[in-house]
């Protein structure tokens, strides 16, 4: 089995439900399944401040991981008790900064009581544009969504369904606080120098976002939404959306505080005033490089993001499938042979499912993804090219996948000949080790088996496996007329040798 927890399952379950571990909150929303329609039943929202006990070597500190852990185990007592089936959890900015081997991760699953993905900025960005655009009517025209987190701020620009840039920025609202206003002092010096940093990070990706005049500006999330609702409490806005003119105006209101514990104004809450001026000056500094006239607020965000694109996966609408096929076709794949060896794994997978535990929805998906996948690296070069496939798996943006399953597919794809390496293996889940490397080998074998490149069907192969062996059985007329594959699982003793497993053929 390729992990030791729970994972989609075959049927679409009644229940399902999306987490945000977000740098500032934590979120979940849960929906429910009628007659081929998501409907949302519940929503939950805790203040963590994981952002906060950040350090800077991405040590989690105990205060920080305690308001996490608890916030996560009141999430995996309402999922148990909501009986619900699939479930995405995913971590954002924070996670990605904090030291993978903390051990939070695996505390932090066990409280949930399900995986927690750490995405990417960019698939953060997807999903986020995902959750936007399903809250709000049908609209053709261009829009520009922003969000602000506690560690990050993302942009996307989209027509219709379709984003057509993404990106996500380090300009969070927790780590613009702590930065520029220490000991919660409020300045004007402190607000310049806010501003100023929030202007850096966003010169050099302004113009992707600023490609047309009537672009519909949208907001998401808490910065967004709280500065929207305090303006409208005061006045500063009528009907017509988040200004400007409205935002200078807080912050002047704000400058009036000597200190974050006594700001104080209508409609701001007080876990939000404490994260608020840091967000004020990113919000700020977006209308101005951006050239936002009216900015409006949706319900959708990151964990509306996160749901639907479960209820997708559900439906068969897999955003990881529609990447591979993109990266398929931009690095020139031999597609017949992609297939070719898709099926041959396939048909070896079939024969050890069982025994060696494969039988996980993802555990099929992988390798045929990998299958697919594996020649990429020869658009750059012949020479080592599953070396450079695997960078390329493992740095490229690939919307929907999360962080570990990228690794994973890169550990496939940099394992398919000659020695298999380590590095990425131990940079995976522990649960997933063991079945990463089965399945690469299987992937070998795939490979081998049709190095050739024939156009005909290659006969039925048996495959038996004990934990530390494999044993290969060949139609002796096939095996005869093909010495050279002969000669490649002879030299494949050696390198399975090195990673403890024994191969025979016959």
């Amino acid at each position: 089995m390729v992990v030791d927890r729970p994972l989609l399952s075959e049927s679409s379950p009644e229940v399902i439900a999306a987490v945000d571990l977000g740098s500032n909150s934590f979120h979940m929303v849960v929906g429910e399944l009628r007659h081929g329609q998501l409907t949302i039943i519940d929503r939950l929202r805790e203040t963590v401040r994981l952002a906060e006990g950040l350090s800077t070597t991405g040590d989690l500190s105990d205060a920080a991981r305690d308001r996490a852990l608890d916030c996560l185990s009141r999430f995996g007592e309402r999922l148990r008790d909501m009986h619900a089936a699939s479930v995405r959890a995913a971590g954002t900015s924070t996670l990605r900064r904090a030291r993978e081997d903390s051990g939070f991760a695996a505390r932090a699953e066990a409280a949930l009581g399900h995986p927690i993905e750490v995405i990417s900025g960019i698939e953060e960005a997807r999903l986020i544009f995902m959750g936007v655009v399903h809250s709000l009517p049908l609209n053709d025209g261009l829009r520009l969504v922003l969000d602000i987190g506690g560690g990050s701020t993302e942009l996307i620009l989209g027509r219709g369904p379709v984003p057509r840039a993404l990106e996500s920025v380090h300009l969070g609202c927790v780590s613009m606080t702590e930065r520029f206003f220490p000991d919660g002092r409020i300045s004007h010096d402190a607000f310049d120098k806010a501003r100023v940093a929030a202007r850096l990070e966003l010169r050099p990706i302004k113009a992707f976002f600023r490609e047309a005049e009537d672009i519909e500006a949208i907001g998401a999330s808490g910065t967004l939404r709280a500065t929207e609702l305090v303006a409208s409490q005061l006045g500063l806005i009528e009907a017509h959306g988040l200004t400007m003119d409205a935002v200078e105006e807080l912050i002047e209101r704000v400058l009036k505080f000597d200190t974050i514990g006594e700001l104080s104004m209508s409609g701001l809450s007080e876990p939000r005033a404490q994260v608020w001026p840091g967000g004020l000056a990113i919000v700020a500094e977006l209308f101005s490089a951006l050239r936002i006239d009216e900015l409006h607020i949706s319900d959708g965000a990151l964990r509306e993001g996160l749901l639907y694109d479960l209820f997708g996966r559900l439906q068969h609408e897999d955003a990881r499938q529609r990447t591979v096929r993109a990266m398929a076709a931009r690095y020139n794949v031999d597609m017949p042979q992609a297939l070719r060896v898709a099926a041959t794994a396939k048909m070896l997978l079939e024969q050890v499912r069982e025994p060696w535990q494969l039988d996980s929805p993802l555990t099929a998906q992988i390798l045929e993804w990998s299958a697919w996948l594996h020649e990429i690296g020869l658009d750059i070069s012949h020479d080592g090219f599953q070396r450079h496939g695997a960078y390329i798996a493992e740095n490229a943006d690939m919307p929907g996948f999360p962080r570990a399953e990228q690794r994973f597919l890169a550990f496939l794809i940099d394992s398919q000949r000659y020695q298999i390496g380590t590095r990425l293996l131990r940079q995976l889940p522990r649960a997933w080790r063991e079945s990463a490397l089965r399945l690469s080998m299987l992937l070998r074998l795939a490979v081998l088996l049709n190095r050739s490149r024939s156009k005909f069907d290659m006969p039925k192969v048996d495959l038996t496996v004990t934990k530390k062996s494999l044993s290969l059985c060949f139609d002796p007329a096939w095996l005869q007329s093909n010495p050279l594959t002969v000669a490649d699982l002879e030299r494949e003793r050696g390198f399975l040798e090195n990673v403890d497993y024994e191969i025979s053929f016959s």
